[in-house]
């Protein structure tokens, strides 16, 4: 169950339109920015005035585990026909009764088309000042399996390192088996890193593991010393620094 105690918001200034479709969903600008403890970004939750709430319907299937799990109530959002499941949800805090918070960080178009920040689209995921990252080159050696078949090894990584998420390892691609990675047609833009694109892990008999890996072409200037390299999905691939497993 969420704990209350694990909950610290603060008021926005900033207008937040979020968009599915031809419908706006919610247009505030009186959100409060929400951090949840253990969760690595932070979320807006919205006053209900300000949300389509004749388009929301408690959740057939809350979810039982991973972020906002045990939050109050989670809500399915209905649109022409469509249902997005546990789109939104409230927050079990006395001070954000009344507020409803929507899910940001799916892929692309899974919950709403479109976030704007006064007239402009914002990013993968609310701004937060307490967040901090950095890009940093690095010796260490970096092994990385998938399936037990060695994909990557270098000697000259980049390490980023961010607020509420473990390092992350990132490869020059001439220290990676390319024949190994497909383009899978995702991409994915984060508020801090920019936008991701995504690639699948193609195994010897020809079964993918979407996503598997991903790069930045054009990154923020926080951590431009990743233009062009690769990092893993430490779900589907095993990596070791300096012959030591690194955790997920």
């Amino acid at each position: 169950m969420l704990n209350p105690e694990a909950l610290t918001w603060q008021p926005g200034e900033r207008r937040i339109r979020g968009t599915r479709g031809v419908h706006t969903v919610v247009d505030s600008s009186r959100p409060l920015l929400v951090h949840e403890q253990g969760v690595p970004y932070a979320t807006y939750a919205f006053p209900d005035s300000d949300v389509r709430t004749d388009a929301l319907e408690p959740a057939a299937a809350p979810p039982a585990g991973g972020p906002h799990a045990g939050a109050t109530v989670f809500y399915d959002l209905r649109l022409d026909g469509e249902v997005v499941a546990n789109a939104a949800w409230r927050y079990p805090a006395e001070g954000l009764a009344g507020h409803i918070a929507f899910e940001w960080l799916r892929f692309p178009g899974t919950v709403l088309d479109h976030w704007y920040e006064q007239e402009e689209g914002a990013g993968g995921q609310p701004p937060d000042s307490l967040h901090l990252i950095e890009a940093v080159r690095s010796s260490r050696h970096v092994r990385v399996e998938i399936e037990g078949r060695v994909v990557a090894e270098s000697d000259r990584p980049v390490a980023v390192f961010e607020t509420g998420l473990p390092v992350r390892y990132y490869l020059p691609p001439e220290d990676v088996d390319l024949a190994c990675f497909v383009p899978s047609g995702t991409e994915v833009d984060c508020l801090y890193k920019g936008t991701a694109s995504h690639l699948s892990y193609r195994g010897a008999g020809g079964a993918e593991l979407p996503d598997a890996a991903w790069s930045y072409k054009d990154p923020l200037p926080a951590v431009r010393a990743v233009t062009g390299l690769l990092s893993f999905d430490v779900r589907c691939a095993d990596l070791t620094v300096d012959g030591r497993r690194a955790g997920a």
